[in-house]
C-alpha cells in the first residue's frame, strides 16, 4: 500500500542519513504549559501520536534522545515506558548534553536531527543536520528550523518530526505496512 504521507525532495534529503533526533520537552513534546499539584508536583500532558513515533525511531534503528531544562518525575516515568534510554534532565546548557551522547553514540553531527522551541534549543538545532520547530515556537527558533510542523507541541508535532525522518531513512512504508491490510 503506498502511503499518504507526502514530504518535500529538500526535507529528505536534509534529513537523510540521521541516526539520532534530539527532543526538547517543554513546548516539543508537551504543550508548554506547566501544570503544579497542589502537592507542588509537576504535572505534564503528552500526546500519544507522539509516543508512538518516538518508539517508531526506535524500531528504524535512529536513537531518540531527549535534552530537557527541567526535571520532572511524570517526564521519567514517560519516557521510561517508551524505552528511551538516552536523556538529560535539568540541562540549561544543551549542546554539550548532546555532544556526551554523539561521542557515546559514535555519531558526528551531520548525523543528527533536532526539535526545539527556544533560545536554549538553538545550539543543538544549529549544529544539527536537520532542524525542526512547532509552530508556537520562538521565532529565532523557527528562523533556523529547517521545517516547521502543521501540528502544535505536545498535539502531534513530534510525530510530524519522527515521521520525515522515518520516510528520509527509507523506513516509513515497511513500518506502516505492519498496520495496514
Amino acid at each position: 500500500m503506498v502511503p499518504a504521507l507526502n514530504i518535500t525532495p529538500e526535507l529528505l534529503l536534509k534529513a537523510q542519513g540521521v541516526r539520532a533526533a534530539f527532543f526538547d520537552v517543554d513546548g516539543v513534546l508537551t504543550d508548554g504549559g506547566l501544570y503544579f499539584s497542589e502537592n507542588g508536583e509537576t504535572l505534564k500532558r503528552f500526546n500519544t501520536l507522539d509516543g508512538h513515533g518516538l518508539k517508531l525511531l526506535q524500531r528504524a534503528g535512529i536513537v531518540p534522545v531527549v535534552i530537557t531544562g527541567r526535571d520532572a518525575k511524570a517526564l521519567r516515568v514517560r519516557l521510561q515506558a517508551l524505552g528511551i534510554e538516552h536523556a538529560h534532565f535539568g540541562t540549561e546548557d544543551k549542546r554539550p548534553a548532546a555532544e556526551e551522547t554523539l561521542k557515546a553514540l559514535g555519531l558526528g553531527w551531520h548525523q543528527c536531527a533536532a526539535m526545539g522551541d527556544d533560545w536554549p534549543d538553538l545550539p543543538v538545532m544549529q549544529q544539527c543536520a536537520f532542524a525542526c520547530a512547532p509552530p508556537n515556537a520562538h521565532v529565532e527558533v523557527r528562523a533556523v528550523a529547517h521545517m516547521v510542523t502543521q501540528a502544535g507541541a505536545g498535539a502531534g508535532a513530534a510525530r510530524e518530526f519522527c515521521d520525515v525522518l522515518l520516510v528520509a531513512s527509507g523506513q516509513y512504508a515497511q513500518l506502516l505496512s505492519g498496520y495496514k491490510t
